[in-house]
């Protein structure tokens, strides 16, 4: 865990009045002190630029204007925005035609880092737009930004006057060489064997997100613990800068409904609403529902309480008059004096109050919140009749595509995801979930320019697709949301640590993930249906995994429990609307490989985490059909995962690419290149293959449809690239062209060399044409190679007469080299051309060793390929 105290050091020189700046330094964190800056702007409700070392961000909130009437909205919206500015990095990027603003789906990742954890420490009642902006102005290459948005955002929002409860920052904790590392280096993480990013109080846990390499869950909650500590050093040194320059909260912003209403909902509700919230489905009960919340508006209507008028928290007092009062009229002895009348008066009513239509709908979602909370914690029975530890019905099917490499259908209650695997990659998830993985050549890896990985490409990648027909419902469809970007990456996460190394498998997968249908943990889905329609394309994956997403009642007391935490197993999309918490857990029952947990109370502690960790665990394990620690969690009577019927084939689809792994010498890659690419291109035109890449090391991978093309390029290649030896023989070599010094000769596809005209024949020849044309054959003897890899041969070398005169010539000079040609007697070779640009890809070792992947033997190489390969 951590050592030593944490260091914290306030600047004690008085900054100006407009700005304020503090300093502080976190435990097991190598790096200088982190700086908050508090910097007052026109416009803005504050800004807060944190920097740490050479990395800057700049955060500013905003809220909407404060008006009498207030805003018409259920719930406050927090948009997010965050940008990455490459030019700030000295690095221009693919995208700065367009612009120097780059949005990605990193940035939609760090916009909801920043979302999630602020959403929760926003008080009831304040549903003022509120935007939060984040910028990077600075980044040095070693410490990531992104730990930093979520500090930034939480220093702009407790300086400013938007009401938030509690002050909030955010680290990334790694696991090095068995020691926990807050905040660590790029250079670092690539030796972690976790990536957590956290958020949280002083106190208590908002949000984590991260992967690791099957890590248990007791060590995930010490690196937790270990965030925990710096999370607090950093809230109290936020504190203390709010203290110096905080502004005012917007307190009289906040309108909650008033109580009245909450008991007229209750009464006229009543136990129509226990009746709906018991129906299964979840589209008759949502029916059920919103026909339920019209009839307590109709209601309220008809007795007066209810205006249309949309603004929330605005209220009107109606007196309920009999009798109008004139100003003449004198009330003698109880009674109203009128000359010949006597009125006996009414007393007034007390003041009605009208509310706003969208006040009872705000409070009808409330009230069904609480009963369905207080079924759960009294009856012991969820929506659907489960019990709080149960799962739902499991079936999944593999194959289903036939012309897909891959595919699965999985389906979990009424979520089902659906996913293939193709040729080119290409995958498909759902709650019912189709999942289609397709399998491809290094062309189709995803590319990427962001700040930290500048123009990378990805191996393997999954896209999530969340279409509204999936919930029934009518809605855009477009560019991927950022829901669908963050569920996806969260997905793909979880099936990364179980795919095999690129050096076993070469392929490119791509994972597509499709919701069909969705009432809840359409992600876990995902997980579950990807890692299926892996097996079905034949990646050999390292284990099967499994994804679930637990739920929670933190405070049972007030539903008639006993006030511990209740955890609720695989939650459907009402107890993640109306729970306290939303943990998403894979892996498998060994470790966990990517989690993600969105809270709406303001922090949960680590025994409730550690509760929620370890019935997760069950409940893989049950997916997993493997035996749960403790048999009274996840009980349920459908298929699991390993029953999937038909299963997954675990063989490469034959409409599969074939890739070909190849080694060369590197100074022969611009061989394979040749001038421009003159010699790759022909080589794919002549052979059919799709694809042929080259690695600066000497790697080279061919991608084809059918073997015989992939066995004409290794052939080809094998021969462009092999090492002649001095006194080596070729026979029947074509001539390829006639040139008055001499012939050019092709001893292997793409080689060619000089046959001089005096090593053609053995007598004198005054033209090569008068003895030789193109397209006949000849045996030649290879005699030299020049420094620049040139070839000289020679025919002469093996006629009958050739050993006799050579003998001579080698007792009358002492030495068997040969005078070296002329400058115009050797032509360059058509395949050497400049040096190429470094391939950003790793690549294996440089002897020219062959492997394929392939569903059948390969083909022998070529005689001359097996003699000159090394």
């Amino acid at each position: 865990m951590l050592a030593g105290p944490a260091a914290l050091h306030l600047l004690l020189p008085a900054p100006p009045p407009h700005r304020r700046h503090i300093a502080f330094a976190l435990p097991q964190h190598p790096a200088p002190p982190l700086h908050a800056r508090a910097a007052c702007s026109r416009r803005s409700r504050r800004r807060a630029p944190p920097q740490r070392h050479g990395v800057a961000r700049a955060s500013a909130a905003v809220a909407e204007e404060a008006s009498s009437s207030g805003p018409a909205k259920f719930s406050v919206r927090i948009p997010v925005g965050d940008r990455e500015i490459l030019v700030e990095t000295g690095h221009i990027g693919r995208q700065a035609s367009a612009s120097v603003m780059v949005t990605d789906g990193e940035t939609v990742l760090v916009c909801r880092l920043i979302d999630r954890p602020l959403r929760p420490t926003m008080p009831k009642g304040f549903y003022y737009e509120t935007q939060i902006l984040s910028w990077v102005f600075s980044y040095d290459g070693i410490h990531s930004p992104d730990c930093l948005a979520i500090t930034a955002a939480g220093i702009a929002v407790a300086l400013s006057e938007i009401p938030n409860k509690q002050t909030i920052a955010g680290v990334r904790i790694g696991l090095i060489n068995g020691q926990f590392v807050i905040n660590p280096t790029t250079e670092q993480m690539e030796n972690s064997e976790l990536d957590l990013m956290m958020a949280g109080t002083d106190s208590a846990i908002l949000m984590i997100e991260g992967y690791c390499d099957f890590l248990t869950e007791e060590k995930l909650l010490e690196a937790v613990e270990a965030g925990q500590v710096a999370i607090r050093e950093i809230c109290k040194a936020i504190d203390v800068l709010v203290q110096s320059c905080g502004k005012k909260k917007m307190v009289d912003a906040i309108n909650l409904p008033p109580p009245e209403l909450y008991r007229h909902v209750e009464d006229i509700s009543g136990d129509e609403l226990v009746q709906a919230l018991q129906i299964k489905e979840k589209i008759p009960r949502r029916k059920a529902l919103s026909a339920l919340e019209d009839k307590v508006i109709t209601i309220l209507s008809e007795q007066g309480y209810v205006s249309k008028d949309s603004s929330l928290g605005v209220t009107e007092s109606l007196d309920d008059i009999v009798e109008d009062e004139d100003e003449d009229e004198v009330i003698v002895d109880g009674e109203v004096d009128e000359g010949d009348v006597h009125i006996k008066p009414v007393l007034r009513k007390p003041p009605r109050q009208l509310f706003a239509e969208v006040d009872v709908k705000l409070v009808f979602k409330e009230v069904s919140s609480k009963y369905l909370r207080r079924r759960i914690v009294e009856g012991g029975k969820r929506s659907d009749g489960r019990s709080p530890w149960e799962l739902r019905p499991i079936n999944s099917q593999c194959g289903l595509l036939p012309r897909a490499h891959g595919s699965a259908l999985f389906t979990r209650g009424e979520t089902q995801v659906s996913l293939a695997i193709y040729s080119i990659p290409y995958a498909v998830v759902r709650n019912l979930s189709l999942a289609v993985v397709t399998l491809g050549g290094y062309q189709m890896a995803q590319r990427i320019d962001n700040l930290v990985d500048t123009e990378e490409s990805k191996s393997f990648y999954l896209q999530y697709s969340f279409p509204p027909s999936c919930v029934g419902e009518v809605g855009r469809i477009g560019a991927p949301s950022r829901r669908e970007i963050g569920h996806g990456m969260l997905a793909e996460r979880a099936l990364e640590q179980i795919l095999p190394p690129e050096e076993d498998f070469p392929y490119t997968i791509r994972v597509e993930s499709t919701i069909t249908e969705s009432n809840g943990s359409s992600s876990m889905a995902s997980v579950c249906g990807g890692c299926l329609a892996l097996q079905d394309a034949g990646v050999p994956i390292k284990f099967p995994v499994a994804g679930i997403a637990m739920g929670l009642v933190l405070d049972t007391q007030e539903f008639g429990g006993d006030g511990s935490p209740l955890i609720l197993s695989d939650i459907t999309g009402a107890e993640d609307a109306s729970g306290d918490m939303d943990l998403k857990v894979a892996g498998n029952e060994s470790g966990i490989t990517a989690f993600q947990m969105d809270i709406k109370v303001v922090g949960i502690t680590l025994p409730v985490m550690e509760q929620a960790l370890l019935q997760a665990r069950d409940g893989r394990q049950h997916i997993l059909n493997l035996p749960p620690s403790d048999v009274t969690f996840c009980l349920s009577s459908a298929d699991e995962m390993s029953k999937s019927s038909p299963p997954p084939s675990k063989a490469l689809s034959r409409h599969a690419p074939l890739i070909h792994v190849m080694k060369v010498k590197p100074n022969k890659v611009n061989l394979i290149i040749g001038s421009g690419g003159k010699t790759i291109k022909s080589i794919i035109e002549e052979t059919g293959v799709d694809a042929i890449d080259t690695g600066d090391d000497g790697t080279v991978k061919i991608t084809a449809r059918d073997l015989s093309s992939l066995e004409k390029s290794k052939t080809i290649i094998a021969n462009l690239t092999m090492v002649p030896k001095v006194g080596e023989i070729y026979r029947k070599c074509e001539i390829k062209s006639i040139a008055p010094y001499g012939a050019f000769v092709e001893i292997a596809p793409g080689r060619e060399g000089l046959c001089h005209i005096r090593e053609l024949s053995s007598g004198w020849l005054a033209k090569a044409e008068d003895a030789f044309k193109v397209g006949d054959r000849i045996d030649v003897k290879l005699i030299e190679i020049n420094d620049k890899g040139q070839l000289r041969l020679s025919s002469r070398a093996l006629l009958p007469d050739a050993d006799s005169e050579s003998n001579s010539k080698q007792q009358s000079s002492g030495s068997t080299k040969e005078k070296a040609p002329q400058k115009d007697d050797l032509i360059k070779m058509t395949t050497r051309r400049p040096k190429r640009k470094k391939h950003s890809e790793p690549f294996g070792a440089e002897n020219a060793t062959t492997k394929t992947l392939e569903k059948s033997a390969a083909a022998p190489a070529t005689s001359q390929g097996d003699e000159t390969a090394t």
